[in-house]
């Protein structure tokens, strides 16, 4: 098994989105970046980092393609870095999960989320894994855009600093330990 993971990170591009709950795949990557000191370049179709763990390769991608063009940036930096499928972890929000719950698999459908819609056409397969982090559903009907491009509110961000950290954590054990004992740790 390849040492090199890609780890793509989903969100958009620009101060307007920083801390929206769509972006919280960016957030994961950058609390991961913060903890280990490690600075982002921007580069073609993203802001790239690396970084070595435990023997492993960490190759961080935060596309600048806008959510909903992920798969461009996710699929030209597997195939300049060499990493299989197999290697490529997507973390993403997910307003299907509760704010604070964390959900790894190993596949899956995009279930309406744009940016895993795009990453399965661009790769032509739902063989990846992905790691989403819960935001919530607290809208009414017909605001589900509002409140994925809203801001989390004041309670939700006192708890967001250790909530990424676990997401974090999960991502390193994806990579270091695998997708089974991550799943077992990290999916409650």
């Amino acid at each position: 098994m390849s040492t090199k993971f890609l780890i793509a990170g989903l969100g958009n591009i620009g101060p307007e989105y920083a801390l929206t709950r769509h972006n919280a795949g960016f957030m994961v990557l950058d609390r991961l970046a913060a903890q280990h000191n490690i600075s982002f370049s921007m580069t073609r179709l993203a802001y790239t980092a690396q970084w070595q763990h435990k023997g492993k390769q960490f190759f961080f991608v935060k596309p600048t393609t806008f959510m909903n063009l992920s798969g461009k940036a996710v699929q030209y930096y597997m195939k300049q870095e060499n990493i299989p499928v197999e290697n490529l972890l997507v973390v993403t929000d997910d307003k299907d999960l509760p704010f604070g719950k964390l959900r790894l698999k190993p596949k899956g459908s995009p279930g309406g989320h744009n940016g895993l819609r795009n990453i399965d056409e661009v790769l032509n397969t739902q063989e990846y894994a992905r790691l989403r982090v819960g935001i919530g559903s607290a809208f009414s009907k017909g605001r589900q855009v509002d409140f994925v491009l809203g801001q989390f509110p004041e309670d939700e961000l006192i708890q967001l600093p250790d909530y990424l950290d676990r997401a974090g954590e999960a991502v390193k054990a994806f990579c270091t330990m695998g997708i089974q004992f991550a799943m077992n740790n990290y999916n409650q």
